[in-house]
């Protein structure tokens, strides 16, 4: 009796019967990696953000959207260059692995945090940090426009004059955008005031 005892208790216990599922739904899960062709077409962008340089090069797939992104800043092994080559990596692989350019540019866009300043770039001017310029310039550069341009005679009409208003703290339209955090200022008698952080145009 001993004996027979000894060896029901060697035997393998049956698997489960939820096993053989969650193995194939772990497989399932595994995501797919496009790889880009051992010989690409790259874009090399030089960017400057409050005094911080640096390069931007996106390896593109064969229809022209991007499958890389390396971040290169100017001072060679500092923290922030190294947390931004790290970053490239992550945003590449997903990128090859099918996350959407405007999904990564929206999460990334309008980031607020140091270092931040403004740009050599007229068409993006203050970035609120490194993140919100490269994902901006990315959606400038590879995303289509969020409104269509003016045509016709929206495009011929002229640029409205000056508005100015009494109303305290109402934003004028016109109005410059902040030099310390790139908010739009208020117009606050013959100057201009951040509502933002409290800065002027120049008088009290």
């Amino acid at each position: 009796m001993t004996g027979n005892h000894n060896e029901s208790e060697k035997q393998p216990m049956p698997a489960t019967l939820d096993e053989t599922p969650t193995a194939v739904a772990s497989a399932a899960r595994e995501p797919f990696r496009r790889h880009l062709p051992d010989e690409r077409k790259a874009i090399i962008h030089h960017f400057s953000v409050g005094g911080h340089e640096g390069y931007l090069m996106v390896g593109l797939y064969a229809d022209g959207q991007p499958g890389e992104v390396f971040i290169r800043m100017a001072k060679a092994g500092s923290t922030i260059a190294g947390l931004m080559d790290s970053f490239g990596i992550a945003v590449s692989l997903a990128l090859q692995c099918g996350v959407p350019l405007a999904v990564l540019c929206g999460k990334f866009s309008h980031t607020l945090f140091e270092p931040s300043g403004w740009s050599t770039n007229p068409q993006i001017g203050y970035a609120k940090s490194l993140m919100d310029y490269i994902f901006r310039w990315l959606s400038l550069k590879f995303l289509p426009p969020t409104s269509p341009p003016p045509t016709g005679t929206e495009a011929m009409a002229p640029a409205p004059a000056h508005l100015e208003t009494d109303a305290p703290g109402e934003e004028q339209t016109d109005a410059p955008a902040c030099k310390d955090c790139g908010a739009i200022m208020t117009r606050n008698g013959s100057c201009y005031h951040c509502a933002n952080c409290g800065s002027t145009s120049g008088c009290s």
